[in-house]
This record gives structure tokens, C-alpha cells and sequence, in this order.
């Protein structure tokens, strides 16, 4: 059997304190547990979504299910490298996670877009609280945040130019929640 347990250097990268260091790593393990989840929810989404656009949606999901798992081993290994064992389990992820599963099935492209919206403004946020909360310590993990915000930034604008009217409004308008998203994008 092999053991699940995670362990902890007594090292962490130059310039960083032993504490600063597994800090800023404990903060991106959140950050790994949420873009783990993402991918998985952006797979669930490609499977599932039909309808009108179906393709044009399909595969524009595919390469933002690439472009994530970059940043989730980019993530891991710089973990890693501030002095913690990443850890990718399913069973850390749903213990650890504040958030819900995906709550859209089969559905439309416009309701699948609609609930991904909200998912990107979850992980967005956090991302950005995940810098605030590094900036200070590492300009390293800041600035990889950064970048992984800028890229998960773009592509929600994607997603958002299917669902925005030419007013500047979004189909789904302050949805709470994402079936509440989904079921105002067919109205």
C-alpha cells in the first residue's frame, strides 16, 4: 500500500525563511486543490455541454483544460520546491475545498458558460487573495500567480463574449448560484 502521507523539509528556496517558505507553500495548496478541481469541472463541461455552438464551445474548452494543467504542475513543483509535498489526492481536494461540485450536467452552451462564469469568478478571486496573501514573502509565487490570473482572466472573457448582450450585460446577470446562472441564460 502506498502511503498517503505528505511531509514537510526542514529547507525552503534562499532568501525565504523555513516559515516564510511553507507559508507561501500551504497557500498554493489551496491554489492547487482549486485549479485540480477546475480541470476536471472544464472536462465535465466538454462532455457535457450540447446544443447550439456545441462545437465551437466543445473545443474551446479543450486547450483551457491543457493550459490549467500547466499551471497545476507549474504549481505542485514550485510547492515542492519551497520545501512541502504537494498533494494532488481526490480525497484532500473535496475534504480541504469551501466550495460545492459543479452543479450543471447535460445542458446547453450558453447554461454551461453561464456556470463556468461563476466558477472563474471563485477561482479568479481566490487566486488574487493567493497573491495578496504571497506578494510580501515571494515575488517568485507572486509573480507565477499572476500570470496564472492574467491567463485564467482571458479566458473568461472568452466564455463571457458567448454570454454578454452588445449593452454590456451578461445573460445570466447576478446569478447566486451556478444553476441559478444556468437556468436565467434561458429566458
Amino acid at each position: 500500500m502506498v502511503s498517503k502521507k505528505t511531509s514537510t523539509a526542514t529547507f525552503t528556496v534562499p532568501g525565504l525563511s523555513l516559515k516564510s517558505g511553507h507559508q507561501v507553500a500551504a497557500t498554493l495548496q489551496g491554489r492547487l486543490y482549486a485549479l485540480n478541481d477546475l480541470q476536471l469541472t472544464l472536462k465535465h463541461a466538454h462532455w457535457n455541454v450540447v446544443g447550439r455552438d456545441f462545437i465551437g464551445v466543445h473545443e474551446m474548452l479543450d486547450p483551457q483544460i491543457e493550459l490549467v494543467r500547466a499551471m497545476i504542475d507549474e504549481t505542485a513543483e514550485r510547492i515542492a520546491t519551497l520545501g512541502l509535498s504537494p498533494n494532488g489526492l481526490p480525497g484532500a481536494l473535496v475534504r480541504e475545498r469551501d466550495w460545492d461540485d459543479y452543479a450543471i450536467g447535460r445542458a446547453s452552451t450558453t447554461e454551461h458558460l453561464a456556470a463556468l462564469d461563476l466558477v472563474y469568478d471563485g477561482v479568479v478571486s481566490s487566486h488574487r487573495d493567493a497573491i495578496a496573501a504571497t506578494g510580501d514573502l515571494d515575488p517568485i509565487t507572486e509573480d507565477m500567480l499572476i500570470g496564472q490570473t492574467a491567463q485564467l482572466e482571458l479566458f473568461q472573457w472568452f466564455m463571457r463574449a458567448h454570454l454578454e448582450s452588445s449593452a454590456g450585460k451578461l445573460s445570466h446577470g447576478n446569478a447566486p448560484t451556478e444553476k441559478a446562472a444556468a437556468a436565467k441564460t434561458k429566458k
